[in-house]
């Protein structure tokens, strides 16, 4: 007669511990990881970037009528000129319409 050893073994109770632990563990990284995306996906400005820097280069070749209000996607592009020290400025600034947050440079006549 073979005699029957006992095998080791979890009971229920901890496999269902260990089932919600890991599911936890999973949740909390996919909200972390939507977390990290969606405020990347927020806080690209390379479209707006790259149209300000296209239209910079046509105030250079005095191809743009200053000044100048214009609406990108969500964003609201406004070109002024003034005087600071007998210098010639440019103010290149764009607004987010959803978020208010501003992207602006400014460009010195001699540039």
């Amino acid at each position: 007669m073979v005699i029957l050893s006992k095998v080791k073994a979890s009971t229920l109770m901890e496999t269902l511990v260990a089932t919600v632990l890991i599911v936890i563990v999973f949740i909390l990284a996919s909200m972390i990881l939507n977390n990290l995306f969606s405020n990347s996906i927020n806080n690209n400005t390379q479209a707006i970037e790259t149209h300000l820097n296209e239209l910079q280069y046509l105030k250079q070749h005095s191809q743009l009528e200053l000044p100048y209000t214009a609406n990108f996607q969500n964003w609201s592009i406004i070109i002024e000129t003034y005087q600071e020290n007998n210098q010639s400025i440019t103010a290149f600034e764009a607004t987010n319409r959803k978020t208010n947050k501003t992207v602006n440079f400014i460009q010195n006549a001699n540039q």
